[in-house]
């Protein structure tokens, strides 16, 4: 089963990773308060929505309809729910690394709320994704349209941070090779992967699909990172995060959706290196300058670089640069020059000889990065 690690108990362990793959008991924001500053990657949240049900609802048969009636999605006004968001926000910004993203979801009932609030707090929103739902549950009084789908804003911690993690690439390959759109389709939670109790009631009502987490893992992390879930509830954070090769950390005040959480998660197999490895493109590689080849010998001062065919040529400086006739500067400077265009991409322009033969520079840095990912 997955570790339950009391509040107490992490405020009192000195070993600063006491609490990844856990579940930590107990509220949300004094847990928070108590993890580390700047040690998540990624943050789920799926807070309480503040439904305000006026009271039972019940199917045209009059059969009880079984909604979010729980104590925990009760507010006594909506400044009581802006005053709790602002607080397990501002805990969420400070453990959340500074390239670093988050994931709230909620329904018309919170979302714009929140989204408020997390402009407010300066979190700088990269989307919002529209789950539709294939299975959505009937407006049974027939005075409203049918409630389909949920939204989800997906925000980096800061206006300034640029280094985020988006699996672009993979995204794009995965939904056969057309851009991942912003709008989602996939079924509520039910069958099988539902759970629920000896007597077949749902041991929570909001459940999430676990299709719905793994596209957010896939979309916004990489293996090994670590997940926050600061709602924690049935485990659906944990479960998927487990399989696909990450780390979590879910933080649940109720017993019973920690025991029904620990033993879903202690039953799931993490996927292999193979499964997990993530498609990335020229965008997602380190970038490496010319200089680095100068400075590493792989390409020495005044070598002589020419085009594909031999008409222009061009000498290497000791300082990266490159000169050709009356023109100075970097490969994709000079390589525009000589062919009279505004742009060149110098790494598939210039050649040099090796042992008679013309190869791109661009197969150098190729070399590079694949040094540099053993060292990672």
């Amino acid at each position: 089963m997955a570790s339950v690690l009391p509040l107490a108990a992490l405020r009192a362990e000195p070993r600063p990773d006491s609490w990844l793959n856990s579940i930590i008991k107990g509220d949300c924001v004094a847990a928070l308060e108590a993890l580390p500053d700047q040690s998540v990657d990624v943050i789920f949240a799926d807070p309480p929505y503040n439904l305000q049900l006026g009271g039972m609802l019940h199917r045209p048969d009059q059969s009880l309809v079984d909604a979010v009636d729980d104590e925990w999605d009760q507010f006594e006004s909506f400044q009581a729910y802006d005053a709790f968001t602002r607080a397990w926000l501002l805990a969420c910004r400070r453990v959340l690394k500074p390239n670093g993203t988050i994931w709230v979801i909620g329904s018309y009932h919170n979302i714009f709320r929140v989204g408020s609030m997390l402009q407010d707090l300066r979190f700088w929103l990269l989307n919002d994704i529209v789950w539709r739902k294939t299975n959505p549950m009937p407006n049974f009084k027939g005075r409203r349209f049918q409630n389909a789908h949920e939204t989800l804003i997906w925000a980096s911690r800061d206006p300034k941070a640029k280094s985020y993690t988006f699996n672009y690439d993979a995204l794009k390959a995965s939904n056969d090779d057309v851009q991942m759109r912003s709008d989602w389709l996939f079924p509520i939670c039910s069958g099988h992967e539902r759970l629920k109790d000896d007597d077949g009631k749902k041991i929570h009502p909001t459940q999430k699909p676990e299709a719905l987490l793994a596209r957010i893992i896939m979309a916004s992390t990489r293996p090994g990172d670590v997940i926050l879930d600061p709602f924690f509830g049935s485990g659906t954070t944990g479960a998927v995060a487990k399989r696909l090769g990450r780390n979590f950390v879910g933080i649940e005040r109720e017993q019973d959706y920690i025991d029904a959480a620990s033993a879903r998660i202690a039953a799931v197999e993490p996927l292999g290196k193979v499964e997990l490895t993530v498609l990335s493109g020229k965008k997602a590689e380190p970038r490496v300058a010319f200089n680095t080849l100068v400075e590493s010998g792989m390409v020495k001062p005044g070598q002589v670089l020419t085009d594909a065919k031999r008409r222009v040529s061009a000498i290497v400086r000791a300082d990266g640069t490159l000169v050709s006739g009356g023109e100075a500067g970097s490969i994709h400077r000079v390589g525009a020059k000589v062919q009279g265009f505004d742009t060149c991409n110098g790494w598939t322009f210039w050649y040099y000889e090796e042992e008679g033969v013309l190869k791109p520079i661009d197969t150098l840095r190729a070399i590079v990065r694949r040094d540099m990912a053993a060292l990672d």
